[in-house]
């Protein structure tokens, strides 16, 4: 505004000199007298003693020779006594009752310069007048919902692997939008909404695609964050404006990711009163869904990390009517995810896909798909033309691990890297609970000056007390490795330790997997116990329940290394010798003979 103010003001002073320089040339009377006696005055305009006009012939200044006026202006001394308009008439001057040049005043040139800063005033007040009648949406941040044209998703149910079960049940959503009237005949509704839950990676969001690419129909996607803005209202005012969209061009699909942005439960500490922004957006989606008759065809897909946050409104019957998990792949999904990314990638005849995906427990699709990616840019490196299942199961390592930095080690510091991954390897070929060992390596990666990656021999969906003591004595094999060898603790077990406290803790006071603390569920996923009416003394037992687990398993590790002592020694000078050991070659290493899988793998 300050710009506009000083843009004005100048139009305003040059405007002023301009018609100072254009108008009339200011001169003696004795000058005009001179002219009109000389017969040289055409025409002249007087008000009271003031006169203006226009010479017959332009002449110079008296005063400055190398000018010349045509136009003039005088004024008329009091006690002049000269007939004057006589000498004009005798010369021929014609004499008028208005002014040849019309000046334009102060207020003219105040008006055309602050011209600007009044449309621009105009401006605002126009589009202040439409927001009104629009609502807050738009000028406020708003933007209008445009939809996806369905011809443009071009993900469809065969882009989506690895999930079939949860396909199958979003299928009836999909059948329902293609042929509505199949299921009208017999009094049936399709579900108003869908909540699609599961860790980050797993395919909500490209299952969501899918769906719309499936169904063919108009596709509205939104994030919850979208909503979401400083001054309350806006949210609600754009739900509105969403689903409103969507109705028009019914049946349609409306996508909204990260729901628990909005749906957060009502009336938590988040809250500001019945103020909140976050309360008012959630309450305007839970009335839109509401207000659906079950025919109109529009269908509101949710994607969500955190089921366990959302408000319960949102997960009742009418509203979401279906709640749909989805689930890191298996085995079996996890080679058809592969496929599907690997299906214009090149490979070569040595890939293979189920021998990759026995390696990748817990990797859900997007991991999945980065890894073929990492894959396919090393093999572009190596200059090769297709990838190898060596570019795989290296993109694995680096994906896994971390990305190897070249460093140098000192001998003393390399050789007690080497005995701490040591003592984690030989306690998961030892221990009967620890998950076995794949890969060993001494090059530093990322943080870690040597990384030990060990994956369980199939997929787990249930952990006992003993399986999880064995992970939390492997764990604390690299610490007890270095205190039985170098009788030193130092910082490289950190990471471990933070294993070790959380599954204890884990162990103790939410798994009811001690005596002392027995059956009960003291710590919750988050927030202060204390809130829960957990009181000091329990939280006190749990504590010391988590320190004799740990110091338990500390002892056992101590142990088995102490008994093995000769078999840690052949892995570290292995280790030593070549800096990276696989599962073969580190059985080998430790004379120990590979069984299968064991028991409750």
């Amino acid at each position: 505004m300050a710009t506009w103010v000083g843009a004005s003001l100048v139009l305003f002073a040059v405007l002023t000199v301009q018609d100072r320089a254009a108008g009339p040339q200011h001169v003696p009377y004795t000058e005009f007298r001179d002219q009109v006696f000389a017969k040289n005055v055409g025409e002249v305009f007087a008000r009271g003693n003031s006169i203006q006009g226009k010479l017959k012939a332009a002449v110079a200044l008296p005063t400055e020779p190398e000018r010349t006026y045509e136009k003039f202006a005088t004024e008329r001394p009091t006690f002049a006594t000269d007939d004057l308009l006589t000498a004009l008439t005798e010369g021929g001057a014609t004499v008028r009752a208005t002014p040849l040049v019309e000046e334009r005043g102060f207020l003219a040139n105040l008006l055309i310069s602050f011209a600007p800063i009044l449309l621009l005033v105009g401006f605002y007040l126009w589009m202040f007048r439409r927001q009104q009648q629009a609502g807050l949406g738009g000028m406020l941040g708003g933007k209008t919902q445009k939809r996806i044209d369905p011809e443009t998703v071009r993900a469809t149910f065969d882009d989506v692997a690895g999930i079939e079960e949860v396909k199958g049940e979003i299928n009836e959503v999909v059948d329902f939008l293609k042929d509505p009237e199949k299921y009208r005949r017999l009094g049936a509704r399709a579900p108003k909404g869908v909540l699609l839950a599961g860790a980050p990676g797993t395919g909500k969001t490209l299952l969501a695609r899918a769906t719309a690419g499936e169904a063919k129909v108009p596709f509205f996607s939104a994030s919850a964050s979208e909503f979401i803005e400083m001054i309350v209202g806006v949210g609600a005012s754009r739900v509105r404006e969403l689903f409103s969209e969507a109705r028009k061009v019914a049946p349609a699909i409306i996508f909204i990711d990260e729901i628990d942005t909005i749906g957060r439960t009502r009336g938590g500490t988040r809250a500001i009163g019945g103020h909140d922004e976050r309360e008012q957006t959630l309450n305007q989606i839970l009335t839109e869904m509401d207000g659906f008759s079950g025919h109109e065809g529009v269908v509101v897909l949710a994607a969500t990390n955190r089921p366990d946050v959302l408000d319960p409104a949102l997960l009742r019957a009418g509203r979401f009517d279906r709640q749909i998990m989805v689930h890191p792949p298996d085995q079996k999904g996890r080679v058809a995810i592969l496929k599907v990314h690997t299906r214009k990638v090149p490979l070569a005849p040595d890939v293979d896909l189920e021998r990759l995906a026995g390696s990748t427990p817990g990797m859900t699709g997007a991991d999945l798909a980065n890894l073929v990616n990492e894959a396919a840019l090393l093999a572009a490196r190596r200059k090769g033309d297709a990838v190898h299942q060596r570019d795989l199961t290296d993109a694995l390592e680096k994906v896994q691990l971390g990305a190897a930095r070249d460093v140098v080690i000192p001998d003393a510091q390399r050789r007690r890297t080497a005995y701490h991954e040591a003592g984690h390897a030989l306690i998961g070929m030892l221990q009967p609970g620890a998950d076995p060992v794949r890969k060993v390596s001494i090059i530093p990666r990322g943080r870690a000056l040597g990384v030990t990656l060990s994956t369980p021999e199939t997929d787990r969906y249930g952990y006992d007390a003993a399986y999880l003591r064995g992970r939390i004595i492997g764990a604390l094999g690299g610490m007890a490795a270095e205190q039985e060898v170098f009788d030193v603790v130092t910082t490289g077990a950190e990471s471990d330790l933070e294993l070790v406290t959380r599954l204890a803790r884990s162990m103790v006071g939410r798994w009811g997997m001690s005596e002392r603390i027995g059956t009960l569920s003291v710590l919750p996923a988050e927030g202060d116990p204390r809130m829960a009416g957990v009181s000091e003394g329990l939280l006190d037992a749990v504590d010391e329940e988590v320190r004799r687990i740990s110091d338990e398993c500390y002892a056992e590790a101590r142990r088995l290394l102490r008994e093995n002592r000769g078999k840690l020694d052949a892995i570290v000078a292995e280790l030593l010798s070549r800096e990276s050991l696989d599962e073969p070659e580190l059985y080998a290493a430790a004379g120990i003979a590979k069984v299968g899988p064991r028991p409750g793998a």
